[in-house]
């Protein structure tokens, strides 16, 4: 039997693994004066992502690749559907008020590994009181169309026309 050398070095090894996590919260509640929302009458806590299939294509490894059909998260969306699986190709339940999709508003925190997403759902936008119970993350505005980045669902919470959504949405590396 064949015996390896074992290679030494000083220097220390390098961790290469990547590992892709996400993070959500939502929360709804009457905003003031200047659109911030300040009594929260619901606060979904933090929930893990779910990144579908094309996510992970379209989004990561195609942007990485500098390939012409990767996409970049711009916006969110909310609705009152169901989890999205590995095939997902839409976010189940989207609400489809106009202007329902918020642009969202990235941010890092110098070497931590973690890109932020805020957005808001401003008091007014939707047509109706209803549930909302899912969230998602997008490249484009058009409501109901477009793939997911990433997104999930949470414990179905009341949203009343005079209500705002603020939600934030965590990617670490």
């Amino acid at each position: 039997m064949k015996k390896t050398k074992k290679i030494l070095t000083d220097e220390a090894p390098i961790n290469d693994e990547l590992r892709l996590r996400g993070f959500f919260r939502i929360k709804i509640g009457e905003p003031d004066a200047n659109g911030v929302v300040k009594a929260v009458a619901g606060d979904s806590g933090w929930f893990k992502n779910t990144i579908p299939n094309l996510g992970k294509d379209l989004f990561l490894s195609q942007l990485v690749g500098a390939m012409g059909g990767s996409l970049q998260v711009k916006y969110a969306a909310l609705g009152t559907g169901g989890t999205l699986n590995a095939t997902a190709t839409a976010l189940p339940g989207e609400l489809t008020a106009t202007n329902v999709r918020m642009a969202v508003t990235p941010t890092t925190a110098n070497a931590s590994g973690t890109l932020n997403f805020a957005f808001t759902l401003n008091s007014g936008v939707t047509n109706a009181s209803g549930n909302i119970s899912n969230v998602g993350l997008f490249a484009i505005s058009n409501v109901s169309s477009g793939q997911p980045f990433a997104g999930n669902t949470y414990a179905s919470s009341a949203l009343s026309t005079n209500q705002a959504v603020n939600g934030t949405y965590q990617i670490q590396f």
